[in-house]
Protein backbone atom coordinates (compact mmCIF):
# COMPACT_ATOMS: atom_id res chain seq x y z
CA UNK A 1 0.00 0.00 0.00
CA UNK A 2 1.07 3.47 -1.16
CA UNK A 3 0.24 7.01 0.06
CA UNK A 4 -0.52 9.45 -2.47
CA UNK A 5 -1.70 12.97 -1.32
CA UNK A 6 -3.07 15.61 -3.40
CA UNK A 7 -3.24 18.97 -2.78
CA UNK A 8 -6.14 21.12 -4.37
CA UNK A 9 -5.47 25.05 -5.12
CA UNK A 10 -7.62 28.20 -5.55
CA UNK A 11 -6.79 27.97 -9.52
CA UNK A 12 -7.15 25.02 -11.73
CA UNK A 13 -5.70 22.52 -9.17
CA UNK A 14 -2.00 20.81 -9.05
CA UNK A 15 -0.93 17.31 -7.35
CA UNK A 16 1.74 16.03 -5.66
CA UNK A 17 1.76 12.32 -5.80
CA UNK A 18 4.52 10.27 -3.51
CA UNK A 19 5.21 7.20 -2.89
CA UNK A 20 6.10 4.76 -5.77
CA UNK A 21 5.49 1.02 -6.11
CA UNK A 22 7.67 -0.44 -8.41
CA UNK A 23 4.97 -3.27 -8.95
CA UNK A 24 2.14 -0.26 -9.77
CA UNK A 25 1.34 -0.21 -13.59
CA UNK A 26 3.85 -3.59 -14.01
CA UNK A 27 2.17 -6.49 -15.86
CA UNK A 28 0.25 -7.81 -12.76
CA UNK A 29 -0.07 -4.09 -11.46
CA UNK A 30 -3.09 -1.46 -11.64
CA UNK A 31 -2.98 0.06 -14.92
CA UNK A 32 -6.14 2.62 -14.31
CA UNK A 33 -7.29 4.33 -11.00
CA UNK A 34 -10.62 6.04 -10.93
CA UNK A 35 -11.80 7.63 -7.67
CA UNK A 36 -14.88 9.16 -6.60
CA UNK A 37 -15.09 11.49 -3.64
CA UNK A 38 -18.21 13.41 -2.67
CA UNK A 39 -18.99 15.48 0.55
CA UNK A 40 -22.11 17.38 1.14
CA UNK A 41 -22.65 18.42 -2.45
CA UNK A 42 -18.78 18.48 -3.62
CA UNK A 43 -17.71 16.13 -5.98
CA UNK A 44 -13.84 14.87 -6.96
CA UNK A 45 -13.00 12.44 -9.52
CA UNK A 46 -9.43 11.28 -9.62
CA UNK A 47 -7.80 9.21 -12.70
CA UNK A 48 -4.41 7.52 -12.51
CA UNK A 49 -3.32 6.56 -15.51
CA UNK A 50 0.01 4.45 -15.69
CA UNK A 51 2.44 4.05 -18.17
CA UNK A 52 4.72 0.97 -17.89
CA UNK A 53 6.03 0.91 -13.98
CA UNK A 54 6.04 3.66 -11.56
CA UNK A 55 10.15 3.78 -11.81
CA UNK A 56 10.29 3.26 -15.36
CA UNK A 57 7.11 4.81 -16.35
CA UNK A 58 4.90 7.95 -16.10
CA UNK A 59 2.20 8.60 -14.44
CA UNK A 60 -0.82 10.95 -16.08
CA UNK A 61 -2.88 12.16 -13.36
CA UNK A 62 -6.20 13.95 -14.44
CA UNK A 63 -8.51 15.83 -11.81
CA UNK A 64 -12.00 16.95 -12.16
CA UNK A 65 -13.36 18.63 -8.93
CA UNK A 66 -16.65 20.60 -9.26
CA UNK A 67 -18.50 22.59 -6.55
CA UNK A 68 -22.22 22.33 -4.71
CA UNK A 69 -23.08 24.38 -8.11
CA UNK A 70 -21.75 21.03 -10.05
CA UNK A 71 -19.13 23.61 -12.06
CA UNK A 72 -16.20 21.80 -12.56
CA UNK A 73 -12.68 22.03 -14.32
CA UNK A 74 -10.28 19.34 -15.28
CA UNK A 75 -6.36 20.18 -15.48
CA UNK A 76 -4.30 17.42 -16.84
CA UNK A 77 -1.12 17.00 -14.85
CA UNK A 78 1.60 14.77 -16.85
CA UNK A 79 4.43 13.42 -14.98
CA UNK A 80 7.49 12.30 -16.92
CA UNK A 81 9.57 9.32 -15.90
CA UNK A 82 13.54 10.13 -14.79
CA UNK A 83 14.79 7.85 -17.35
CA UNK A 84 12.64 8.14 -20.39
CA UNK A 85 12.47 11.90 -21.75
CA UNK A 86 10.35 10.83 -25.04
CA UNK A 87 7.17 11.89 -23.05
CA UNK A 88 8.08 15.25 -23.09
CA UNK A 89 8.66 15.64 -26.84
CA UNK A 90 5.20 14.16 -27.47
CA UNK A 91 3.19 16.57 -29.49
CA UNK A 92 -0.04 16.88 -26.92
CA UNK A 93 -3.08 15.02 -27.59
CA UNK A 94 -5.53 17.76 -25.97
CA UNK A 95 -5.75 21.63 -26.45
CA UNK A 96 -8.09 24.13 -24.69
CA UNK A 97 -10.49 26.41 -25.25
CA UNK A 98 -11.19 29.11 -23.09
CA UNK A 99 -14.34 31.13 -22.96
CA UNK A 100 -14.91 34.52 -21.55
CA UNK A 101 -17.59 37.07 -21.59
CA UNK A 102 -16.23 40.51 -21.22
CA UNK A 103 -16.59 42.47 -17.39
CA UNK A 104 -18.51 44.83 -16.61
CA UNK A 105 -19.40 47.94 -19.34
CA UNK A 106 -20.12 51.71 -18.48
CA UNK A 107 -23.75 50.66 -20.46
CA UNK A 108 -24.12 47.28 -18.26
CA UNK A 109 -23.62 49.31 -15.14
CA UNK A 110 -26.35 52.03 -16.45
CA UNK A 111 -28.61 49.03 -17.99
CA UNK A 112 -28.56 50.52 -21.90
CA UNK A 113 -28.32 48.16 -24.68
CA UNK A 114 -25.03 48.10 -25.60
CA UNK A 115 -24.65 46.13 -29.09
CA UNK A 116 -21.60 47.84 -30.91
CA UNK A 117 -21.07 50.35 -29.33
CA UNK A 118 -17.88 50.65 -28.21
CA UNK A 119 -17.95 51.30 -24.50
CA UNK A 120 -14.99 50.68 -22.00
CA UNK A 121 -15.36 48.70 -18.56
CA UNK A 122 -16.13 49.81 -15.70
CA UNK A 123 -13.91 49.42 -11.94
CA UNK A 124 -15.83 45.82 -11.38
CA UNK A 125 -15.54 44.73 -14.74
CA UNK A 126 -11.61 45.51 -14.48
CA UNK A 127 -11.81 43.70 -11.50
CA UNK A 128 -13.90 41.00 -13.04
CA UNK A 129 -11.05 40.38 -15.80
CA UNK A 130 -8.55 40.27 -13.16
CA UNK A 131 -10.52 37.39 -11.46
CA UNK A 132 -10.95 35.92 -14.49
CA UNK A 133 -6.91 35.91 -14.89
CA UNK A 134 -6.45 34.29 -11.66
CA UNK A 135 -8.99 31.26 -11.88
CA UNK A 136 -7.25 29.90 -15.99
CA UNK A 137 -3.70 31.34 -14.70
CA UNK A 138 -2.43 27.68 -14.93
CA UNK A 139 -4.05 26.91 -18.31
CA UNK A 140 -1.94 27.19 -21.22
CA UNK A 141 -2.95 30.24 -23.78
CA UNK A 142 -1.03 30.26 -27.46
CA UNK A 143 -3.57 32.67 -29.34
CA UNK A 144 -6.49 34.92 -27.92
CA UNK A 145 -8.94 36.20 -30.20
CA UNK A 146 -11.34 38.73 -29.15
CA UNK A 147 -13.95 41.16 -30.73
CA UNK A 148 -12.85 44.52 -32.67
CA UNK A 149 -14.60 45.83 -29.14
CA UNK A 150 -12.71 47.47 -26.44
CA UNK A 151 -14.57 45.98 -23.35
CA UNK A 152 -13.71 42.39 -24.69
CA UNK A 153 -9.88 43.72 -26.10
CA UNK A 154 -9.30 44.98 -21.88
CA UNK A 155 -11.07 41.94 -20.51
CA UNK A 156 -8.82 40.09 -22.89
CA UNK A 157 -5.55 41.88 -21.63
CA UNK A 158 -6.29 42.01 -17.64
CA UNK A 159 -6.74 38.29 -17.62
CA UNK A 160 -3.39 37.40 -18.95
CA UNK A 161 -1.79 40.13 -16.53
CA UNK A 162 -2.33 36.97 -14.00
CA UNK A 163 -1.16 34.24 -16.07
CA UNK A 164 2.02 32.34 -14.79
CA UNK A 165 3.71 32.35 -18.16
CA UNK A 166 4.20 35.79 -17.78
CA UNK A 167 3.62 35.84 -21.65
CA UNK A 168 3.02 39.50 -23.20
CA UNK A 169 -0.85 39.65 -25.52
CA UNK A 170 0.15 41.26 -28.82
CA UNK A 171 -2.85 42.56 -30.65
CA UNK A 172 -1.94 41.77 -34.34
CA UNK A 173 -2.70 44.40 -37.10
CA UNK A 174 -3.34 43.41 -40.67
CA UNK A 175 -5.76 46.02 -41.92
CA UNK A 176 -3.20 46.75 -44.06
CA UNK A 177 0.38 45.89 -45.29
CA UNK A 178 2.39 49.12 -43.56
CA UNK A 179 0.29 48.24 -40.62
CA UNK A 180 1.51 44.15 -40.51
CA UNK A 181 5.04 46.13 -41.34
CA UNK A 182 5.23 48.62 -38.74
CA UNK A 183 4.42 46.38 -35.68
CA UNK A 184 6.68 43.56 -37.15
CA UNK A 185 8.73 42.20 -34.29
CA UNK A 186 11.76 41.53 -35.43
CA UNK A 187 13.40 39.55 -32.09
CA UNK A 188 12.77 35.70 -32.37
CA UNK A 189 13.19 35.44 -28.42
CA UNK A 190 10.87 38.42 -27.90
CA UNK A 191 8.24 36.34 -30.40
CA UNK A 192 8.56 33.65 -27.88
CA UNK A 193 7.47 35.00 -25.00
CA UNK A 194 4.48 36.71 -26.86
CA UNK A 195 0.43 35.97 -27.48
CA UNK A 196 -0.85 36.90 -30.61
CA UNK A 197 -4.28 38.83 -30.63
CA UNK A 198 -6.16 38.71 -32.93
CA UNK A 199 -8.97 41.46 -33.42
CA UNK A 200 -12.52 40.19 -35.71
CA UNK A 201 -15.72 42.13 -35.97
CA UNK A 202 -17.23 38.83 -36.76
CA UNK A 203 -17.29 38.03 -32.66
CA UNK A 204 -18.63 40.98 -31.76
CA UNK A 205 -21.85 41.67 -29.67
CA UNK A 206 -24.96 41.58 -31.62
CA UNK A 207 -26.06 44.69 -33.32
CA UNK A 208 -28.98 46.04 -31.70
CA UNK A 209 -30.36 48.73 -34.08
CA UNK A 210 -32.37 51.19 -32.73
CA UNK A 211 -32.39 49.83 -29.51
CA UNK A 212 -28.37 50.83 -28.95
CA UNK A 213 -28.38 53.53 -26.01
CA UNK A 214 -31.55 52.96 -24.89
CA UNK A 215 -32.15 52.49 -20.95
CA UNK A 216 -34.01 48.84 -21.22
CA UNK A 217 -36.61 49.61 -18.22
CA UNK A 218 -37.53 52.72 -20.44
CA UNK A 219 -37.70 50.42 -23.69
CA UNK A 220 -40.04 47.71 -21.99
CA UNK A 221 -42.07 50.58 -20.34
CA UNK A 222 -42.45 52.18 -24.36
CA UNK A 223 -43.19 48.77 -26.28
CA UNK A 224 -43.75 46.25 -23.67
CA UNK A 225 -42.32 43.61 -21.82
CA UNK A 226 -43.38 41.04 -23.76
CA UNK A 227 -42.48 43.24 -27.37
CA UNK A 228 -38.44 43.98 -25.95
CA UNK A 229 -38.42 40.09 -24.04
CA UNK A 230 -39.14 38.88 -28.14
CA UNK A 231 -36.59 41.35 -29.22
CA UNK A 232 -33.80 40.12 -26.84
CA UNK A 233 -34.24 36.22 -26.32
CA UNK A 234 -36.10 35.16 -29.42
CA UNK A 235 -33.65 32.91 -31.46
CA UNK A 236 -34.69 34.75 -35.17
CA UNK A 237 -36.59 38.01 -34.38
CA UNK A 238 -34.53 40.86 -34.73
CA UNK A 239 -35.24 44.22 -32.82
CA UNK A 240 -35.71 47.34 -34.95
CA UNK A 241 -32.95 47.57 -37.91
CA UNK A 242 -30.79 45.05 -35.86
CA UNK A 243 -29.35 41.59 -35.82
CA UNK A 244 -31.37 38.44 -34.16
CA UNK A 245 -29.40 35.51 -32.56
CA UNK A 246 -29.64 33.90 -35.66
CA UNK A 247 -27.58 36.64 -37.90
CA UNK A 248 -25.28 37.06 -35.04
CA UNK A 249 -24.58 33.19 -34.90
CA UNK A 250 -24.11 33.22 -38.56
CA UNK A 251 -21.14 35.33 -38.87
CA UNK A 252 -19.71 34.09 -34.71
CA UNK A 253 -19.96 30.54 -35.89
CA UNK A 254 -18.73 31.20 -39.41
CA UNK A 255 -15.50 32.60 -37.98
CA UNK A 256 -15.16 30.24 -35.37
CA UNK A 257 -15.05 27.32 -38.10
CA UNK A 258 -12.99 29.07 -40.44
CA UNK A 259 -10.32 30.99 -38.14
CA UNK A 260 -10.40 29.64 -34.77
CA UNK A 261 -10.83 25.54 -35.02
CA UNK A 262 -7.86 24.80 -37.26
CA UNK A 263 -5.64 26.59 -34.91
CA UNK A 264 -7.18 24.11 -31.84
CA UNK A 265 -6.52 21.02 -34.51
CA UNK A 266 -2.78 22.18 -34.82
CA UNK A 267 -2.38 21.81 -31.16
CA UNK A 268 -2.99 25.68 -29.96
CA UNK A 269 -4.48 26.51 -26.88
CA UNK A 270 -6.97 29.30 -27.61
CA UNK A 271 -8.83 31.89 -25.19
CA UNK A 272 -11.59 33.94 -26.96
CA UNK A 273 -13.08 37.29 -25.12
CA UNK A 274 -15.92 38.33 -26.51
CA UNK A 275 -19.80 38.93 -25.51
CA UNK A 276 -22.69 37.09 -24.45
CA UNK A 277 -24.88 36.79 -28.28
CA UNK A 278 -21.45 35.84 -29.62
CA UNK A 279 -20.30 33.27 -27.30
CA UNK A 280 -23.43 31.88 -26.89
CA UNK A 281 -23.63 31.11 -30.15
CA UNK A 282 -20.34 29.60 -30.65
CA UNK A 283 -21.66 27.47 -27.34
CA UNK A 284 -24.59 26.50 -29.34
CA UNK A 285 -22.36 25.22 -32.02
CA UNK A 286 -20.15 23.47 -29.40
CA UNK A 287 -22.42 21.90 -27.07
CA UNK A 288 -25.05 20.87 -30.21
CA UNK A 289 -27.83 23.33 -28.51
CA UNK A 290 -31.09 23.79 -30.14
CA UNK A 291 -32.23 26.88 -30.74
CA UNK A 292 -34.73 27.05 -27.95
CA UNK A 293 -32.07 26.05 -25.61
CA UNK A 294 -29.67 28.54 -26.58
CA UNK A 295 -31.97 31.77 -26.09
CA UNK A 296 -32.28 30.79 -22.00
CA UNK A 297 -28.74 30.48 -22.46
CA UNK A 298 -27.00 32.97 -19.76
CA UNK A 299 -23.10 33.92 -19.52
CA UNK A 300 -21.83 35.91 -16.47
CA UNK A 301 -19.91 39.07 -16.86
CA UNK A 302 -15.47 37.99 -16.61
CA UNK A 303 -16.52 34.33 -15.77
CA UNK A 304 -14.13 31.94 -17.66
CA UNK A 305 -15.57 28.78 -19.34
CA UNK A 306 -13.08 25.90 -20.12
CA UNK A 307 -13.60 22.82 -23.17
CA UNK A 308 -10.94 20.37 -23.93
CA UNK A 309 -10.40 19.85 -27.20
CA UNK A 310 -10.05 16.35 -27.91
CA UNK A 311 -9.71 13.99 -31.35
CA UNK A 312 -11.61 16.61 -32.97
CA UNK A 313 -14.44 17.08 -29.69
CA UNK A 314 -15.43 19.64 -27.99
CA UNK A 315 -15.80 18.35 -24.14
CA UNK A 316 -17.30 20.81 -21.93
CA UNK A 317 -15.26 21.73 -18.43
CA UNK A 318 -17.48 24.28 -17.22
CA UNK A 319 -21.28 24.29 -17.04
CA UNK A 320 -23.33 27.61 -18.22
CA UNK A 321 -26.58 27.77 -16.40
CA UNK A 322 -29.84 29.82 -16.81
CA UNK A 323 -30.91 33.06 -15.00
CA UNK A 324 -32.07 31.70 -12.24
CA UNK A 325 -29.00 30.21 -10.35
CA UNK A 326 -25.71 31.60 -9.93
CA UNK A 327 -23.84 33.46 -11.51
CA UNK A 328 -20.14 31.00 -12.02
CA UNK A 329 -20.59 28.25 -14.17
CA UNK A 330 -16.38 27.50 -14.54
CA UNK A 331 -15.16 27.48 -11.12
CA UNK A 332 -16.25 27.94 -8.33
CA UNK A 333 -13.64 29.17 -5.27
CA UNK A 334 -12.17 25.69 -3.30
CA UNK A 335 -9.41 24.63 -1.11
CA UNK A 336 -9.42 21.38 -0.23
CA UNK A 337 -6.67 18.59 0.86
CA UNK A 338 -7.33 15.07 1.41
CA UNK A 339 -5.18 11.99 1.37
CA UNK A 340 -5.39 8.88 -1.14
CA UNK A 341 -4.84 5.35 -0.17
CA UNK A 342 -3.95 3.11 -3.11
CA UNK A 343 -3.46 -0.13 -2.91
CA UNK A 344 -2.96 -3.28 -5.65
Amino acid sequence: MRMAATTFHQAIGSIHAHGCDSSFGSQHGIRNLSVNMVSRGFGVDVRLVARGNCCSGSWKLSVTHASNSHSSVADPVQIPSKNNSSDSKKKPHETALILIRHGESLWNEKNLFTGCVDVPLTQKGVEEAIEAGKRICNIPVDMIYTSSLIRAQMTAMLAMTQHRRKKVPIITHSESEQAQRWSQIYSEETKKQSIPVIAAWQLNERMYGELQGLNKQETADRFGKEKVHEWRRSYDIPPPNGESLEMCAQRAVAYFKEQIEPQLFRGKNVMIAAHGNSLRSIIMYLDKLTSQEVISLELSTGIPMLYIFRDGKFIRRGSPVGPSEAGVYAYTRVCYFFTLLMSN
